[in-house]
């Protein structure tokens, strides 16, 4: 297929079905080619700006693709949360330099990859921490702290030495025992100290 060709069904794509990342398979039969065959062409489109690679398999359209849709699209097990939701909910004033995602998944691949729309880190965690939302892929502002917390004494730091919180106060809904209620003992006592403090 020519470039122009490529341009337009892209758009097409983006336009009438909302569809912005394609993996390999699907763009070798839209291109009615082997992958062998389509994998020159994606060398060819890529310094065209026609296509981006945003992850192993992953091509879309540049700057079309939300982290959302591209964390789905890695693991669909995998939800957004800890800095980077703090950050959404504007709990927390420090913009996240990594977007961290929980999983049920130990997958073989890195855990850690660099993408056209930020670093993206996947941690795998016990199944009782482990809440994906029932909407949506960023998790409520409360499970967002708390996942946080619980990362960060995982790794053997201190969750205020890193961030500098506003707001939480806020987070005291009627939902809040019962998504405090999953985390290790330590972990609701460390937010329960931020809360108080």
């Amino acid at each position: 297929m020519k470039a122009s060709a490529w341009r337009k069904f892209l758009q097409d794509q983006r336009e009438q079905y909302g569809k912005v990342l394609f993996t390999v398979t699907e763009l070798a039969h839209v291109a009615g080619v082997s992958r062998a065959v389509l994998n020159v062409e994606l060398a060819r489109l890529r310094p065209q700006a026609i296509l981006t690679k945003y992850a192993h398999g992953l091509y879309g359209l540049p700057g079309a693709v939300s982290v959302e849709a591209l964390v789905s699209a890695i693991d669909s097990h995998a939800y957004i949360t800890g800095h980077y939701a703090l950050f959404v909910h504007n709990l927390v004033t420090q913009v996240p330099t990594t977007i961290t995602c929980f999983t049920d998944r130990r997958s073989p691949r890195a855990r850690e990859r660099d993408t056209p729309v930020g670093r993206i880190e996947f941690a795998c965690v016990r199944s009782d921490v482990y809440a994906p939302m029932p909407e949506g892929l960023i998790v409520s502002p409360a499970q967002a702290l708390c996942d946080y917390v619980y990362l960060a004494r995982r790794r053997g730091v201190r969750p205020e030495a890193l961030l500098t919180f506003r707001n939480l106060p806020r987070l005291r809904t009627p939902d809040w025992p019962a998504v405090l209620a999953r985390y290790p003992a330590t972990v609701q006592e460390h937010v329960e100290r931020l809360l108080g403090a």
